[in-house]
């Protein structure tokens, strides 16, 4: 096991990674920005260094000075989180060739994974459903349309290194196509240097549902259920739940399954999620694998009892998954709402500034995840969340109760909460029958 392991993020995260080394005797290792000097969880780290300026490209994203600092500091390991270099291969390389663990995939899944296109070849080898689409890349203009008229539309341009809905178009016609098509490879070109683009059939009004799952270096893979993310806007996930309220056992076991086929074609080692989509007539699509720990891990802790970091480490260390698939049970329904400093009523305008008041919500079945306190200041350089907010209860109706009973105690002033928002949602007849799809938040709420 290891001695020693620096943290390369910052925030709630970096946190929660320094809460699980504590747990398993290890020391843990905080970096941080200007922007976060002085911040109080860092002293929930055995050690801290500054790696430079609030801008993340001169801080967090510094791939030589985080090597730097897991020299000095005499770190075995690096674990990256979520966010910033977590899913770089490069940076994962850079750590192994430096002889510090990184604590992910190994950097030929995670490249290899991390291009959409590949992945969907994988997916298809392991036979697991894909949307329908092009076979490989798209060369030009005349070959995307030969792909849409062959399909139909609406179609999807997709970058294949694309994340967070970007390098993304629908297009419904011919015009709409061909501009969709240039936009998307010049807007992937701009943000990930990789200006390739592949095509699928368009699902309308999807539901999302991903699973998570977990792999050793012996080749030993479980999965740990599914979460539904169908509460999203604009690719982003404002509530998480599981179980999946609208799929039924049978359609969860078959996700589940094909996802563990699919990490195991793949030789994908460590925590990943694969995410999926469902059409209207229940049926499942491959959408990509996210080869890092997620923000809403925490839905799969409180479903499962089993600490996902903690796992994360071990495996990286070399030690065998600690439980088998028939240990791993789901019992109870969890709730997750990502709290926003941001203005739901300003199209989630984020809103940092200084939180002047907090207070957290408690009770049986209720977790909350976050580094902020009374005092501290939501920065404009990083990521608007400053919490996760968790139920659990024995049944969905239970959960959703006990949800709105807590986001009504976590009383945070000085800056806008999607608290509001969150509140609404809960209430509203289409997410209590579990009704809705990925555009109902945009479309109730414009």
């Amino acid at each position: 096991m290891f001695d020693k392991i620096l943290v390369a993020n910052r925030g709630e995260i970096a946190l929660r990674i320094f809460r699980a080394c504590r747990d398993m005797g290890i020391r843990s290792v905080a970096v941080f920005s200007e922007a976060d000097r002085g911040s109080e969880y860092l002293r929930y780290a055995d050690e801290a260094y500054c790696i430079g300026s609030a801008k993340a490209h001169d801080s967090y994203l510094k791939i030589d000075r985080l090597i730097s600092t897991a020299e000095v500091s005499a770190s075995q390991a690096i674990h990256p989180g979520y966010g910033f270099l977590a899913e770089n291969a490069h940076f994962a390389e850079i750590c192994r060739s430096c002889k510090f663990e990184f604590i992910g995939p190994t950097h030929e899944a995670m490249a290899m994974l991390g291009d959409k296109n590949t992945a969907r070849q994988i997916a298809k080898t392991a036979n697991v459903p894909t949307v329908p689409g092009s076979d490989g890349l798209i060369k030009d203009e005349d070959e995307a349309l030969k792909i849409a008229r062959k399909f139909g539309y609406p179609v999807l341009i997709k970058a294949t290194a694309g994340g967070g809905g970007r390098g993304m178009r629908v297009a419904r016609d011919d015009e709409q196509l061909i501009t969709g098509f240039n936009q998307a490879k010049t807007e992937a070109a701009a943000a990930f240097g990789n200006g390739d683009v592949y095509i699928e059939k368009y699902i309308e009004n999807p539901r999302h549902v991903e699973v998570q799952l977990m792999a050793d270096n012996f080749g030993n893979v479980v999965h740990l259920y599914e979460r539904d993310c169908t509460m999203q806007r604009r690719h982003q996930k404002l509530i998480e739940e599981t179980p999946s309220p609208h799929i039924p056992e049978s359609t969860r076991k078959a996700m589940c399954e094909a996802a563990v086929r699919l990490v195991k074609q793949a030789g994908y080692t460590n925590a990943g999620t694969i995410e999926f989509i469902v059409d209207k007539s229940g049926e499942f699509y491959f959408i990509e694998l996210n080869a890092r720990i997620q923000v809403e891990h925490t839905v799969t802790e409180m479903l499962t009892g089993i600490d996902l970091i903690k796992t994360q480490i071990m495996v990286a260390a070399g030690e065998k998954l600690p439980f088998t698939q028939k240990d791993i049970k789901s019992t109870g329904h969890v709730i997750e709402c990502r709290i926003n400093a941001e203005d739901p009523d300003a199209n989630f305008r984020p809103c940092p500034g200084t939180i002047t008041h907090f207070f957290p919500p408690g009770g049986y079945g209720v977790r909350w995840d976050s580094h902020v306190h009374a005092g501290y200041t939501v920065s404009p350089w990083y990521d608007s969340m400053i919490g996760k907010l968790l139920v659990k209860g024995a049944t969905r109706a239970e959960a959703i109760a006990r949800m709105k009973r807590a986001l009504s105690e976590l009383n945070i002033q000085g800056v806008k909460t999607t608290i509001p928002r969150h509140l609404e949602i809960l209430n509203h007849e289409t997410f209590v029958t579990a009704t809705g799809d990925t555009t109902f938040i945009e479309r109730t709420w414009k």
